[in-house]
């Protein structure tokens, strides 16, 4: 196996030029420069997407959809506005309570029996903030009663019942939907660290591993691959951050996973690929990234989970293969996931998948062009080089015709010499 040599990389400073001096640079000088710039990620390798939405002047949709608001804000902020909104409801209602009763000149009989108040044993603006707490979170101690000669403080017992069970209703909704979120579940699924490039049954294939943590398995589980790249089209339109599907299995099912091993997912490197013309040189001069996301609903909650992760250019190793992680013990598989990243390089051609489908089509050429050069003295059919582009199974049509022409001209042979004899 040939080694490649590793050269130093060399240290080029990069010229402090104006954005548009820069843009008008050699492509051979911007290359260069390129070296030094840090990797910038689209998706980072824990699954978070790294963009960021500045200058929203539409503030005012975030609060249209107020409970998605809230159950995105971190938990601090959550338990924060948890904790506000029923302080400032008990506040508000007791404030309320304390009113009618200054209103209705309670707080000046207060130990007079044969005045009747609107709430008894209220004497001031904290028994009145304990009765609001103790009616709507429905506690009733039995010390503080509202009586029948109130009908303003029934009014207000019916606004606070019914308020405060859409607010009981609202805040432990968000809390229970943010506890129940899945988003912890994808901490147990988990993508090698690095993609492989290498030979699988003679074609170049993308391969990365995905693996699931826990016994309770993922339910309808399947991948997708993304890759991430800028591009600009031939009207001269720059698209930044270009999004390709790569097929990892959608035509033949094998993108619908059962995960209860880790699994291989292999991308067959063909005409159809965006990685049909990149080579090994090709690749490390390449600023690409490749955005894997595997989905699924959780068997406990049934609710739906997202893990995601990237492969950017250096993390992408042509020519290694995947460790081995499963074995048979006595009555039982076992996966050791010391071996789950591990890989080991194997022999790859370091030529791009067209040009190494080439080369296996002029492979062979020569036995076809021996037969047709025959054919071809006595009239028969040629062969192009443009056959050998096609598919298998019209090389084999054309052998079949060439083997039915050289039948006929031997048996036109045999009747000459009959005739001659």
């Amino acid at each position: 196996m040939e080694q490649d040599v590793e050269c130093p990389a060399v240290t080029i400073r990069k010229p402090k030029l104006p954005k548009q001096a820069r843009e008008d640079l050699p492509k051979q000088l911007m290359d260069q420069v390129r070296v030094k710039r840090k990797v910038q990620r689209y998706v980072r390798k824990d699954g978070k997407c790294n963009v960021h939405h500045g200058n929203v002047q539409e503030t005012y949709r975030y609060l249209t959809d107020i409970f998605t608001t809230l159950v995105d804000l971190k938990w601090r902020f959550n338990l924060f506005i948890f904790v506000l909104v029923y302080t400032v409801t008990w506040l508000l209602f007791g404030f309320a309570w304390w009113l009618i009763a200054y209103v209705r000149g309670d707080l000046e009989h207060i130990g007079d029996r044969e005045w009747i108040p609107c709430v008894d044993n209220l004497n001031g603006f904290v028994s009145a903030f304990l009765f609001s707490i103790e009616t709507e979170t429905t506690i009733g101690y039995g010390y503080r009663v509202i009586t029948d000669q109130c009908p303003e403080g029934i009014l207000l017992l019916l606004i606070q019942s019914v308020l405060g069970s859409i607010v009981n209703a609202f805040m432990v909704g968000c809390m229970f939907v943010k506890i129940s979120q899945p988003k912890k579940r994808a901490e147990t699924l988990v993508f090698s660290t690095n993609a492989v490039i290498s030979m699988r049954d003679g074609q170049l294939c993308l391969m990365f591993r995905v693996g699931d943590l826990r016994n309770s398995h993922i339910v309808e589980a399947s991948i997708r691959a993304k890759l991430i790249k800028s591009k600009q089209t031939k009207e001269g339109e720059f698209i930044p951050l270009n999004q390709t599907d790569m097929n990892v299995g959608y035509d033949t099912g094998d993108d619908r996973l059962f995960l209860v091993s880790p699994l291989i997912i292999c991308h067959e490197i063909n005409q159809n690929s965006p990685f049909w013309e990149i080579s090994k040189a090709y690749l490390d001069k390449e600023d690409l990234e490749i955005v894997v996301i595997l989905e699924g609903m959780v068997e406990a909650t049934g609710m739906t989970c997202q893990a995601r992760s990237s492969y950017v250019t250096s993390e992408i190793k042509w020519g290694y293969r995947f460790m081995p992680v499963l074995t048979l013990e006595d009555g039982f598989y076992e996966v050791d996931y010391n071996s789950f990243h591990d890989i080991h390089e194997t022999n790859t051609p370091s030529c791009s998948a067209r040009e190494l489908a080439e080369i296996n089509c002029r492979a062979r050429l020569p036995l076809t062009w021996s037969v047709a050069s025959k054919l071809s003295q006595q009239g028969g059919l040629g062969v192009e080089e443009e056959g050998c582009e096609k598919k298998s199974t019209s090389l084999v049509t054309q052998e079949e015709g060439l083997e039915e022409q050289i039948e006929r001209n031997g048996d036109i042979a045999n009747i000459e010499s009959e005739s001659k004899v």
